[in-house]
């Protein structure tokens, strides 16, 4: 691993520009002063490595069907806590993917199809199964101006059709990760306490504008308006009663937002070290599915 003497005598390319000026450009780098705070983290070796997933494994089903919310047809990966299990008088996690995902790809990076029979067989978590499912690479989970609305195709398509399969979709519980994070919130404030058993936001892409937000996704929002609509921190009242767990990464770009909102609604999780990537995001896994797993058996 670099140390942080060896970064400042000069190496790692342009950055050890910022060792010449006596140090005063890694620590506005360092204090997120100026950009690039990622980047040096990675080179400090503070994000960590994606660990080997559980032994453990599952099969995985596949929903697929033409969704009149998204305009598309749209497949739900949904994973089981055993291999002889079927969905039948289960509780559900809707699980939401980041941008650029899908729900199949969030069940194979994260390996949600090994952590989660892992954690009924050896973590004493009750049963519960994980739908993961298609939101579109930059919907941000929310109604937009084009007709794709991928909130309104959970609440109206996925979960009637699993409770179809026979599980049980009363009250259900959500985890997502970067975009999926924020749209775990957006899907929680849309059910209610009534019907969320518990929700899990890692590393949730929040933003505190629209230009912040447009800077860094143009796609994630329609406009200010839109931004205004389903700005998380205007409607936290609409978590009131609802289990909340927010976990994120102290190198991560998102960090600043996620203490704001760890500050304003005192959930469980935790910033701790670690980037935006699997290397902060498996390790948790274990922790989050009890959560979710135990406030669903309740």
């Amino acid at each position: 691993m670099i140390s942080r003497r060896a970064l400042l005598i000069g190496g790692l390319g342009g950055l050890g520009a910022f060792a010449a000026a006596g140090g005063t450009g890694y620590a506005l780098v360092e204090n997120d002063v100026l950009p690039g705070r990622v980047g040096l983290d990675r080179a400090l070796g503070r994000c960590g490595d994606v660990p080997a997933a559980p032994a453990a494994s599952t099969a995985v089903r596949r929903l697929t069907w033409h969704s009149a919310h998204r305009r598309s047809d749209v497949t739900a990966t949904v994973v089981l806590p055993a291999a002889d299990r079927s969905l039948r008088g289960l509780p559900v996690a809707v699980a939401l993917h980041g941008s650029g995902g899908t729900g199949a790809s969030a069940v194979r990076s994260l390996a949600l199809d090994h952590y989660l029979p892992d954690a009924v067989a050896q973590g004493g978590v009750p049963p519960f199964a994980i739908a993961a499912v298609d939101g579109g690479p930059d919907s941000y989970w929310h109604p937009r101006a084009g007709g794709d609305d991928p909130l309104g195709m959970i609440v109206d398509e996925l979960l009637p059709l699993l409770r179809k399969e026979g599980a049980e979709t009363g009250r259900i519980g959500a985890i997502g990760w970067s975009m999926g994070g924020y749209g775990a919130l957006v899907l929680a404030r849309r059910l209610g306490a009534g019907r969320t058993a518990a929700v899990v936001a890692s590393s949730p892409a929040l933003f505190a504008s629209y230009e912040d937000a447009h800077r860094t996704n143009a796609r994630s929002f329609d406009g200010a308006a839109d931004f205004a609509r389903n700005d998380v921190f205007t409607a936290l009242d609409a978590l009131k009663g609802i289990p909340v767990r927010v976990d994120c990464g102290t190198s991560d770009p998102f960090a600043p937002m996620a203490r704001r909102l760890r500050d304003r609604i005192r959930p469980e999780g935790s910033m701790g070290g670690g980037c935006h990537d699997g290397g902060f995001w498996r390790p948790r896994l274990p922790a989050q599915l009890a959560f979710l797993g135990h406030h669903l058996a309740g």
